[in-house]
């Protein structure tokens, strides 16, 4: 970003400010969200990570095709290296078996 521009920023933003904010706040919520899932090994969480992916994925190949942001052609791969790793077999498997194994145990403090 440029001297200038980081000087007329804050005006030039200050309309859309809001939108932002609650926009970046659902984003990291939903992140959180999958973090948490992810980390409990829920089949929710595998879910909601990859949601979120394929919307990134999405939105870094319509800035690269609209040519909005160049460097988003950078993100593309990083994002098939992922989706391709929660997508393979052994890490599905794993998510089956956390679930499967969470139902079999029944309710905690039973």
């Amino acid at each position: 970003m440029s001297p200038a521009c980081r000087w007329r920023c804050p005006e030039a933003c200050s309309n859309r400010c809001g939108g932002s904010i609650l926009l970046l706040g659902a984003v990291c919520l939903a992140c959180a969200l999958a973090a948490v899932g992810l980390w409990r090994s829920a089949r929710w969480g595998h879910r909601l990570a990859v949601g979120i992916l394929v919307v990134n994925l999405l939105g870094d190949v319509a800035n690269t095709v609209l040519g909005t942001e160049r460097r988003a052609v950078f993100g593309i791969p990083v994002v098939l290296a992922i989706l391709a790793f929660l997508w393979s077999g052994r890490v599905r498997s794993f998510f089956r078996h956390a679930a499967a194994a969470r139902a079999a145990s029944g309710p905690v403090g039973a």
